[in-house]
């Protein structure tokens, strides 16, 4: 035979021992080049420059957008 409870573990005890599976929101920051929301040590999604340089161009965009 297995191993077996030899009690019930309650709801609180049970949520403590989960408690560091829980999802984090993404820390956002405000791009230095185009101002819009990122997220840190990434590609800017929007203008794709990285550190203050341009690392993927973007197609069909302008310089001034």
């Amino acid at each position: 035979m297995g191993a077996v409870p030899k009690s019930k573990v309650s709801r609180h005890r049970r949520g403590n021992r989960r408690q560091h599976q829980r999802l984090d929101a993404p820390s956002l920051v405000l791009c230095p080049q185009c101002n819009q929301l990122m997220r840190s040590h990434y590609v800017c999604k929007n203008c794709g420059s990285y550190r203050g340089r341009q690392v993927i161009e973007q197609r069909g965009q302008t310089e001034n957008e």
